[in-house]
């Protein structure tokens, strides 16, 4: 039985993904087809078009969740080939990626890849996210930034490593990119879960979660990009509400089921 490494090392040969559990047969399999792209944003105006062509060069529907901007960046999504939702005032990723997901499992999709509209997350990376679901029947694939770590800003660094060991020790079980939105979420199985967050703490609420349910999860090695702007989290106040949140965690199951039953 193959073990895999959650920390991103160099891929082995006929080893497709790193995650926490050792390869199993698939309860599902996957199929592209069945999978929308889902890009909760705000203000995005200045990359959203290209992050919208890439991402349609990998799923056949891209849904843009247009969060209140006020810069065309709907607009902009609509004319590059996206679906777009709009909400008409900001009120948060959490909330505005729970519209996407939502949205996603109304049009029919099985799966949703969610990525950020600023550019940071590589839609060529989709494929490897789609392997490991193929190949594990994980019903959450992570992208795994933290081999590149360097590449991310000093803060960005510090907090999702510290997060991170945060939700590990809760845990019990290396978790080793907690705060990554690029994501690949078996919706079924997602909306089953009662999710709250509407700010920046929905990755880790809805990692966590899974966990909870005993599902799957998995860590899959993805690139670092530069985003061309500056981060929207504020390090203080969503610090103070994201450790507001995790003093409300209960810890997850100690199963870690492929979710087959809702597969």
């Amino acid at each position: 039985m193959l073990w895999v490494d959650p920390y991103g090392a160099a891929r082995k040969e006929n080893e497709p993904c790193y995650g926490l559990t050792p390869a199993v047969t698939p309860a599902a399999v996957f199929d592209p087809s069945d999978c929308a792209a889902v890009i909760a944003c705000f203000n995005e105006a200045r990359g959203i078009a290209s992050v919208v062509g890439a991402a349609r060069r990998q799923v056949g529907t891209v849904l843009v969740v247009d969060d209140g901007s006020t810069d065309g960046t709907g607009e902009l999504a609509r004319a590059a080939g996206a679906v777009v939702v709009r909400h008409p005032r900001n009120i948060g990723k959490g909330a505005a990626l729970r519209t996407g997901l939502a949205e996603a499992l109304r049009q029919g999709f099985a799966w949703a890849a969610t990525l950020d509209g600023d550019g940071q997350h590589a839609p060529a990376d989709l494929p490897g996210l789609f392997r490991c679901a193929q190949e594990t029947g994980a019903a959450l694939v992570i992208g795994n930034r933290m081999a590149e770590a360097g590449k991310m800003s000093w803060l960005r660094r510090r907090v999702n490593r510290w997060m991170s060991a945060q939700l590990s020790r809760h845990a019990g079980r290396t978790l080793p990119d907690t705060q990554s939105g690029f994501r690949l979420i078996h919706l079924r199985t997602w909306a089953a879960m009662r999710l709250e967050a509407e700010r920046f703490e929905v990755e880790s609420e809805t990692l966590m979660a899974f966990l909870a349910a005993g599902r799957r999860v998995e860590f899959v090695p993805v690139q670092v990009l530069a985003s061309g702007r500056g981060s929207y989290i504020r390090p203080v106040a969503d610090t103070i509400r994201w450790v507001r949140w995790r003093a409300g965690l209960r810890r997850p199951s100690s199963s870690n089921s492929t979710a087959e039953e809702l597969m």
